[in-house]
């Protein structure tokens, strides 16, 4: 049982070396560490907060004053998309973290488990695929306007956990019949502490990429939803607030609109290099993954 249950700890360390020697991995983990860095820094190298209005400069063009122009009320549009980046990613981390956990724990219970336990999880799960997410979403963030933008992130993450959740109970079928589960079931070691010590290690590669392509999926559902005004509401903004105020003056102001929408494409980019060099570098047999070790 040992060796097995070591295991994960030595892939894991394989695929970290391999993730830094892989190009694409390096790439987007470089974007989205200068994206981080902006919108967690930038807000210090202005002169503007997202909420001053400049009255000498409506709709004015990038200038040394304001570098990436000003919105039809004199606001800086670098100090608000900087603003709508910080909100846009720390909402898709805390969704995919949220989402994946609770994916991760249905699944692995239910996989484990099995009988009603089984039964009874994947009933919820199957529920919550037939009900319309978007739809659920138009009808409940304009009730949830009144508590803030964690509300409209723990309304994703409720939302998006459902086929994590069947895969990783596929997956914890498949783990509790190997050898060192059944030698830590009679040694007496707990259900709970099996599935968290054993199973949920082995199952790393899977729920980090996961993890990793949710952040991107968040960000983008919740850029939707915002520009329909459901998501983040006024006076903060996010990227998606920002492209919804500058679609309509795209080719009259162009920076209104294509600052932010900018950021939301490079980033999206940049994760799904990453999603992919992680799928490469933690799928053991592709030929990818050998060549990167």
């Amino acid at each position: 049982m040992g060796g097995e249950a070591v295991a994960p700890r030595g892939r894991a360390a394989t695929a970290v070396r391999a993730l830094l020697r892989s190009p694409r991995a390096l790439s987007g983990l470089a974007l989205i560490a200068g994206l981080f860095v902006l919108a967690y820094a930038g807000p210090y190298v202005t002169g503007w907060s997202y909420t001053d209005i400049d009255y000498t400069a409506l709709r004015g063009a990038p200038s040394a004053a304001h570098w990436m122009g000003t919105s039809r009320i004199g606001q800086d549009v670098f100090a608000q998309t900087v603003r709508g980046l910080q909100k846009s990613l720390l909402i898709g981390a805390l969704v995919a973290l949220v989402s994946t956990a609770l994916g991760a724990a249905f699944g692995a219970c239910a996989g484990y488990f099995g009988g009603w336990v089984d039964r009874a999880l994947m009933f919820v799960v199957d529920l919550m695929l037939v009900i319309p997410g978007f739809l659920l979403l138009v009808l409940l963030a304009p009730r949830l306007r009144g508590l803030g933008w964690p509300a409209f992130a723990g309304l994703l993450a409720a939302l998006g956990w459902m086929i994590t959740a069947r895969a990783v109970r596929i997956m914890t079928l498949s783990l509790r019949e190997r050898p060192f589960v059944t030698a830590a079931h009679h040694m007496g070691v707990g259900p709970f502490r099996i599935i968290v010590r054993h199973i949920v290690p082995h199952l790393a590669s899977f729920l980090i990429t996961d993890a990793t392509v949710a952040v991107a999926a968040a960000v983008i559902s919740e850029t939707g939803l915002s520009y329909f005004g459901f998501g983040v509401q006024p006076p903060d903004v996010s990227l998606g607030t920002l492209i919804a105020s500058g679609t309509d003056v795209a080719l009259t102001c162009p920076w209104m609109f294509f600052f932010p929408a900018g950021l939301l494409l490079v980033f999206v980019l940049a994760v799904h290099l990453v999603g992919d060099a992680l799928r490469d570098v933690l799928d053991l047999g592709s030929d990818r993954a050998e060549a990167l070790r």
